[in-house]
């Protein structure tokens, strides 16, 4: 018991850090009047998707088809830093 613990210790504390990770993703909220088609870096499907959907966390944003984990950095440093449009 105690081999397998130490083997895999690695792996749960990286599934640890990944569920923390996805916590603080599904709460961090989206402003009502934000602009999904003045954001750099989405396709244009994407940003027609999220237009539409209007979700309101980066949580409900993650699960609106075509959207990718890259797709999703995108918009979380767009929320972070404000930025939006042509960088």
């Amino acid at each position: 018991q105690v081999e397998i613990e130490i083997k895999y210790e690695g792996y749960i504390e990286k599934q640890r850090r990944e569920i923390e990770k996805f916590k603080n993703i599904e709460s961090v909220k989206i402003p009502q009047d934000f602009d999904f088609t003045a954001v750099y870096g989405l396709s244009n499907e994407l940003k027609e998707k999220l237009s539409s959907v209007r979700p309101i966390s980066l949580g409900q944003a993650s699960r609106v088809e075509g959207m990718t984990p890259a797709a999703l950095s995108v918009l979380m440093v767009s929320l972070k830093t404000g930025r939006k449009g042509a960088a």
